[in-house]
């Protein structure tokens, strides 16, 4: 008999992110084992150059992540 999903609702959302993150970076650690198509590659590409072109468009991971834990609190 499987076990019923955890109500992750229930917890706060800056302990959601933190469990994504975690999640995340579980899937990071084994990253080689995903297969990179041509399409994908192609696309990482095309980023990588348009960030190259104006590296200002980018926004810092520090900023990104004090957004995202500032919300709801």
């Amino acid at each position: 008999m499987a076990k019923p999903a955890p109500d992750y609702r229930k917890l706060s959302i800056p302990e959601r992110i933190a469990l994504v993150e975690d999640i995340w970076d579980s899937i990071a650690q084994d990253a080689q084992a995903l297969p990179l198509t041509d399409e994908l590659r192609a696309e990482l590409d095309r980023r990588w150059a348009e960030h190259e072109r104006d590296p200002s468009s980018a926004i810092p991971w520090d900023q990104v992540r004090k957004e995202l834990y500032g919300r709801g609190e």
